[in-house]
This record gives C-alpha cells, structure tokens and sequence, in this order.
C-alpha cells in the first residue's frame, strides 16, 4: 500500500535560529535564541523551563491579589459595584462572599482576606519559581522521571494532557463544593442552579476525559494530523486560550447568569428593555391606554410583558432598578435611553461588561494571532523547511551586550 503522507512531518523538529544547540546552554551561542526570545531559550531543559512556568503562576496570582486589596480599598458600600469599575469584587460576590440576598454587600473583609491569601500564595510560586530557575536541576528527567518528558514522546504528552484535564475538573468540582456545602453561592435567579450543574457536567467530562488520556495512546490518526513537538503545544494552548477569551467576550455580555447585573450592571438587552418598561409606566400614570398596545406586533411583544397586569402587579422596586439600569447600559459613557447616546451621564459611567467583553475579545484576537503564528512554524519545522529568521542583519547583534 502506498503511503500518501511524508513520514518526515510528523518527526521532532525544532526551529532554531542557528545550529548550535547545546543542551545545557541558554545563551544565544548555544541555544539559538537570545535572550529576548525568553523561555524558547529553555526548550530542552525542563527544569529550568519549569521555574519560568511557576514564576509566571505567581505573577498571575500576584496581580489578582493586588488587584483584589486595591479594589477593596476604593469601594464605597453605598454606590453599585458597576458604578466603581470594579472587576474582581463582583466575581467574588458572586461567589457568595460578603453579600446577601438582592446582591447588597454586607461585609468586605472576606474580600480582604481573598487578596491576603492571593499575595501569600504568590510569594511561594514566585520562590518556587526562583529556586527552579537558579538553583533547581536543569533537566527534571534524571532526577524525578515522573515530571521529566521529551515533546515528541506523544504518550506522556497525552498524560500530561489528562492529568491538566483532571486538575480542571477538581476545579470545577470545587465551586459546586462551595456553593453545597460552604455557604452558597449569589445566585440571581434564586435558586435556578444553571451554573453549579454545568460545573458538575463539565467536572464530569474533565476528569472523565483526564483519565481517558492518560490510561491510552493517541490514534493513529492523531498522531498523523497533529504536530508533535513544543512550539506546536504553545500553538495549541494559544488557540485554546483564544477560545476562551471570546467565549468570556461572549458572556459577561450577554449572560446576566454568570455575571449577575446587580454586579456587573445590566447587559444592553436589558437596559433597552427597562428603558421601554420605564416609559410604559410612566405612560400609563399620565392616563395613557396600555392595553391598546396589546397585539402580535405590540409593545407587549417587545417587551416580553403581559400588559394586562401592569395595573396592579408592578412593583415599587422594579420601577426604581428599571430607571438605574436604564440609565446604565454597557455602551459607553454617553447614555440615556436603553444606551442611546442623546445625552452625557452625569457621572462618566463605563460599565464594567464594556471593559470586560472589549479586552477579553482583544486579548483573544491577539492570541488567535499567536496560535496561527506558532502553528505555521511549527508545522514548518515538522515538514523540514522551515529553516528560521535570517539573522545575519539582525540589529541586535550589532547592540552591546547587556551586563
């Protein structure tokens, strides 16, 4: 039987920008890559690779801690979350931390205690990360076999892959944990539970599929279609990570179940609808006829609102928070009516699902770019064309060395 695909793509390859590797070297005479490449400088040494990953964890964490105690800083009790700019704070109301029910904040020294916890635990990353990175074994294959790995060994990768599945779904079992069994969660719709049953469903299939990957071998026609080799694996995690930014795009904007409007603000559908609500009361105090509108086509249609109860089922309290989100749609600071721009907001509002949907759909644009990018050499270098950038006329190779 004649084979139609090259045997030679799916072998490890590296791009390198010379041919000089040493494995034991991360300067630019022996890796290849100088030292603005960063960690491509630690492909083959896992160790030290190792260190770079947890320092960055702390980094992360760092920024959540500190963001975290600033944002608990400036809050003022007295105003909506959605009016300060907030980020993380209503994500831990969420949670079910410091709020009661109506999404009213009652304590804020949870919220002071979660950015406490956040800058210990970087600290500990980040001397992890620092003892890896100078002190550590350069290759983790020697000394502790189990977290050693080559990038075309495509069973431990597989494993790799199943023990990070297991982790996610842990994680995710973790919230449903929290929101049985250690105070609840903010649950908007009180109690729908849409969002700890799908935690439990995807936990399900997470640690499920986990176990799948680590007790099998990939396919054959897996290990013909995908690339085997690291910068292959930073290009799969790039697209993934780029689905999830537009996926959280897609949510905090539209979805007011995971991202509750007593905290995040209203969403734009929302905002129309109140604004259209708003007006409709007001109408009918001056003596207008509502149930006239009362058709296929009418405005009870549009607003999804039986008018006929109107008279006597609306509440004091919607008319107020249909008048504050009305005039707080997450379209920018210019609004009046459901996110209109007929009039400036007296006070500058930006809503907190604007910053969020914006940057999460940058930042997932960038990382579709990078996936593309990474994915292309990769499958490059796995073909044997791919010989790297040209850097004879590179200008830093002329700059004075950095001391």
């Amino acid at each position: 039987m004649k084979i139609l695909y090259s045997l030679r793509r799916f072998y490890h390859m590296e791009t390198l920008f010379n041919g000089t590797f040493v494995l034991a070297g991360r300067d630019q005479e022996t890796t290849g890559f100088a030292w603005w490449a960063g960690n491509a400088r630690l492909i083959n040494l896992s160790g030290k690779l190792l260190g770079a990953h947890v320092a960055h964890a702390g980094l992360i964490i760092f920024w959540a801690g500190a963001m975290n105690l600033f944002e608990v800083a400036h809050f003022v009790p007295e105003k909506p979350m959605y009016e300060q700019g907030l980020i993380l704070l209503p994500h831990l109301a969420t949670l079910g931390w410091g709020v009661r029910p109506g999404g009213e904040v009652l304590d804020t020294f949870s919220y002071f205690v979660s950015g406490v916890l956040h800058q210990i635990s970087s600290a500990v990353l980040g001397f992890g990360g620092i003892y890896h990175a100078l002190l550590g074994p350069e290759t983790l294959e020697e000394s502790f076999p189990f977290f050693g790995y080559v990038w075309k060994d495509r069973n431990k990768m597989t494993t790799i892959l199943g023990i990070h599945l297991i982790l996610l779904g842990l994680g995710a079992f973790l919230l449903v944990l929290k929101a049985l069994y250690f105070g609840g969660v903010y649950d908007t719709w009180a109690p729908g539970g849409y969002i700890i049953g799908g935690h439990v469903w995807l936990g399900s299939i997470c640690v499920l599929g986990g176990f799948w990957n680590i007790l099998t071998k990939p396919f054959a026609w897996a290990r013909r279609a995908f690339v085997w080799s690291g910068e292959a694996y930073l290009s799969y995690s790039l697209g993934a990570l780029s689905i999830f930014g537009f996926v959280a795009c897609c949510f905090v904007w539209f979805n007011n179940t995971a991202y509750p409007s007593e905290f995040y603000g209203p969403t734009g559908p929302e905002a129309s609808q109140v604004q259209t609500f708003t007006f409709l009361v007001r109408d009918q105090r001056l003596g207008a006829n509502v149930g006239s509108v009362q058709r296929p086509t009418g405005l009870g249609a549009l607003t999804v609102l039986d008018l006929s109860r109107l008279k006597k089922d609306i509440q004091p309290w919607q008319e107020r928070r249909s008048a504050e989100y009305m005039t707080h749609a997450p379209l920018g600071s210019l609004n009046s009516v459901g996110g209109v721009a007929t009039e400036i907001n007296a006070v500058n509002y930006v809503s907190p699902r604007s910053w969020l949907a914006t940057s999460h759909f940058v930042l997932g644009f960038f990382f579709f770019v990078g996936h593309l990018w990474h994915a292309g050499r990769a499958r490059a270098a796995a073909a044997g064309f791919e010989k790297g950038i040209d850097r004879d006329l590179e200008p830093v190779l002329y700059m004075t060395p950095l001391n």
